[in-house]
């Protein structure tokens, strides 16, 4: 692992804890370019009640308008999770130069996982692929993440039950 891999890395984790903070998948995206940080983002599916709003798009959408260009060949992707296929689409298109990664996304992963979008030789475009970059940490966020909406889930549950059970002593009881 290269430090500044790392570091960029760390930046994409504080905003995939942006995106946890609103109770979104949280997954975060940086974009460098010449060693700086032109763009961050975050998952805003919910937010936006938008099936676009991952955090690479909206990253990549923030530094095509700070470079003035759809064309970033020499930026790199930071991002906490494994591209999806609709995220690989875009890089590819936005020819980014480098993509780095951390955890793997076993249920739609498109850069090495299901596929690997970004070095297929039939596309005119290929990025290098780093993957596994903090992965621990990044894997964990998701983790605890949808260990946190399962028990909330089991508790609106329960809840519910508890209420149907009142109404029905109410109505057994009249």
């Amino acid at each position: 692992m290269i430090d500044k891999d790392v570091d960029f890395m760390k930046e994409a984790i504080k905003e995939a804890k942006k995106a946890e903070e609103l109770k979104e998948v949280p997954i975060g995206a940086v974009i460098v370019l010449n060693g700086e940080i032109i763009a961050r983002a975050h998952n805003l599916r919910e937010t936006n009640q938008s099936a676009v709003s991952h955090a690479e798009l909206l990253a990549i959408e923030q530094a095509c308008q700070v470079t003035g260009s759809w064309r970033l060949e020499q930026a790199e992707l930071y991002v906490t999770l494994e591209p999806c296929a609709m995220c690989a689409g875009a890089i590819l298109l936005a020819r980014i130069q480098k993509v780095v990664f951390g955890a793997v996304d076993p249920k739609g992963g498109c850069v090495g996982t299901f596929m690997n979008l970004l070095q297929d030789e039939r596309f005119n475009h290929q990025s290098e692929v780093v993957p596994g970059v903090l992965e621990q940490q990044c894997g964990q966020l998701l983790s605890n993440f949808f260990q946190e909406v399962r028990k909330r889930k089991k508790e609106e549950k329960k809840k519910r039950r508890e209420l149907l059970l009142e109404v029905n002593t109410e109505i057994d009881s009249e």
